[in-house]
């Protein structure tokens, strides 16, 4: 299994739809960075988001998770509560093909700020817009900008096809159009 480098990304993403929208370059200019890098591709956050709040003083539970203890926001800029967190999507739609894994990690701008994103995997043949947990380490509120970068995916092609893909085992993400939270 090997890391992909930029030209294969941009392949990949054009004649395949590995993502769209596809940025064929690293926009900079008075932004956090996003589109194609040298091994990977910087993915932008959308201007929705699902703020915790402990309004309610529920217990965060994955089996049973509380809707409640998100709030939800939409706009150019969200402020997340010190320690605590929030939930995005990205601006891209992927579709990650049989070959591939690939590896969600937060982009050194924000982590500077005390501002993680998860480390996640995106599947073989997963699709979707990708729900982001952003966690705020720090203690004082965060800004988090909408249609920037927010963090990295790197693309990573195995040997061979893997047995069974997300698709396959019809993973309870698949497909997923907006911010979901955890589901069992």
């Amino acid at each position: 299994m090997g890391l992909k480098p930029d030209h294969w990304i941009r392949k990949m993403a054009l004649e395949h739809g590995m993502i769209e929208p596809f940025v064929d370059e690293q926009v900079r200019q008075g932004v956090i960075s996003y589109g194609v890098s040298s091994y990977g591709y910087d993915i932008r956050v959308a201007n929705e988001f699902k703020i915790f709040t402990n309004v309610f003083s529920a217990t965060v539970d994955p089996k049973n998770f509380d809707e409640k203890s998100m709030v939800d926001f939409v706009g150019d800029v969200c402020i997340v509560p010190p320690n605590s967190f929030a939930l995005a999507r990205t601006v891209e739609y992927f579709r990650v093909p049989r070959k591939v894994l690939t590896l969600c990690i937060g982009k050194s701008t924000y982590a500077r700020c005390g501002i993680i994103v998860n480390v996640t995997p995106f599947e073989p043949e997963w699709e979707g817009y990708v729900t982001l947990e952003i966690s705020n380490t720090t203690p004082l509120p965060a800004k988090i900008y909408a249609n920037e970068g927010l963090a990295q995916v790197l693309f990573f092609e195995a040997d061979e096809e893997c047995e069974v893909s997300y698709a396959d085992k019809k993973g309870k993400y698949q497909k997923q159009q907006s911010i979901v939270l955890p589901k069992l």
